[in-house]
């Protein structure tokens, strides 16, 4: 993922998203729009010796790179790469294409919170027939959960964002503080020592940032969202564990303890550069874009695991993330999910998303090579900063879910919790009119709210 997405997770407006709720996607009468037996190996191989032209909607840039290692392994099949757009921009052109019939790419990029919509408007193949179920023990588990919750297959993973603590080592040493705080509670008595010795704050909590607050639920074990793909959903986002977790944030920001600025501005990457924050709660794409645009803090900072709720555990959370989906109108099915898998499987390929554009990898033959995990960043003063966002991302809970209109979800949390956030008020108490909210607005558009 770019950073404009992982960042800002741009949304569609109230009605964008009532129409994709309400308007489905009718898939063509090609073989990609039913359902099909496990393909045969002689069907795969006469598919990709057929000359053949695949589109495919991405916004990584130059991933042609990675294209053409498929090309070259198939050169047969010719891929023209299209980057129509970013976020809101790159979604509403796909459901357009696939609302009008016509014009859809066969492979598109999706973050996962944003497959169930399109599962719920029957644009998306499953690729599990096609191989996709073979390569499943090739990925972090929570990952292929994010793709496969159920016995489908929906797309293959392609990066990930499991969530860590980068700070500056100089700021907290400052304040008398040898090592990253462990737990939440010594991250709450750490931040006051770092704003009372040196006027920064330890962290900021991004006001309009959903997905970070939606990060900290998931690593507390909170369960907000469920979909059981055809019409039911689960909402619970003021739960009592949610609440805890607000509650902690709404202490810290009273007490100007942590910032609430909208992030991913210029005056919050002055903030980074020039130490407003001593610190920042983020996922595992964070360190390098950290690194372009903090650059005159090279050596200074280190990364850690995110504090725990209890001493002794271990559990993260996620925060942004992709895939690349196969969509049922294609009527290359089987050459348009080999280059989804290829480009995220083969290692070569996968390898060069980690190294080249930075995509923080759910692939095991990446984070389980050397070349990957021994890199020593001196931005980070020779950590191995790979390694411990690798062993971070086997403590992401598997069981974390999304509804099919998350669209309006980050628009009503930017309405409800973010401008609470940004005033400094109760943030449990906004909880429960985003609450209110999503089940009034899931409920109109016609499901059963458990």
């Amino acid at each position: 993922m770019q950073k404009h997405t992982r960042a800002a997770l741009a949304l569609l407006s109230g009605a964008a998203a009532a129409a994709l709720v309400l308007t489905g996607c009718t898939p063509s009468e090609s073989d990609g729009g039913g359902s099909v037996e496990s393909i045969t190996d002689e069907q795969r191989e006469a598919a990709l010796s057929t000359p053949t032209e695949l589109t495919f909607w991405t916004w990584v840039p130059d991933i042609e790179d990675e294209v053409a290692l498929f090309e070259a392994a198939y050169p047969d099949i010719e891929v023209k790469v299209e980057n129509v757009g970013q976020g809101l921009e790159h979604y509403q052109k796909l459901r357009s294409a696939l609302e009008a019939g016509q014009g859809a790419p066969e492979v598109a990029q999706i973050e996962y919170q944003y497959i169930p919509s399109f599962v719920l408007s029957d644009a998306l193949l499953d690729i599990g027939p096609y191989g996709a179920d073979d390569i499943e023990s090739d990925y972090v588990g929570w990952a292929w959960n994010q793709v496969s919750p159920g016995d489908e297959v929906w797309a293959v993973p392609q990066d990930v964002g499991p969530m860590g603590n980068l700070y500056r080592e100089d700021l907290l040493s400052e304040a008398g503080i040898d090592e990253a705080p462990a737990t939440w509670d010594e991250f709450a008595e750490a931040a006051a020592d770092v704003k009372e010795e040196t006027g920064a704050y330890i962290s900021n909590l991004g006001a309009t940032q959903a997905g970070q607050m939606i990060g900290f639920f998931w690593q507390a074990g909170v369960k907000p969202f469920a979909y059981d793909g055809v019409e039911t959903v689960s909402i619970d986002v003021n739960s009592d564990g949610a609440k805890e977790v607000a509650d902690y944030w709404t202490a810290l920001i009273q007490d100007d303890l942590v910032s609430t600025d909208v992030d991913f501005n210029d005056q919050w990457y002055q903030g980074l550069a020039n130490g407003k924050y001593a610190g920042w709660l983020t996922a595992a794409w964070g360190p390098v874009f950290l690194q372009g645009t903090a650059e005159g803090t090279s050596g200074l900072w280190r990364a850690a695991p995110l504090p725990q709720w209890s001493e002794g555990e271990n559990v993260a959370g996620n925060w942004g993330g992709s895939s690349d989906a196969v969509l049922a109108t294609s009527e290359n099915p089987i050459a348009a999910y080999e280059l989804a898998k290829f480009i995220n499987h083969d290692p070569e390929s996968a390898m060069l998303f980690a190294t080249q554009q930075f995509l923080y990898p759910p692939q095991l033959s990446v984070l389980e090579d050397p070349a990957f995990t021994d890199f020593e960043s001196e931005f980070y003063g020779g950590q191995q900063v790979n390694a411990l966002f690798a062993d971070i991302s086997e403590t992401v809970d598997t069981d974390f879910q999304w509804l099919p209109f998350m669209d309006f979800v980050y628009s009503s949390y930017e309405e409800t919790v973010g401008t609470v956030i940004a005033d400094a008020g109760d943030i449990s108490a906004a909880l429960d009119a985003w609450q209110e909210q999503l089940v009034d607005y899931a409920e109109s558009q016609g499901f059963t709210v458990e």
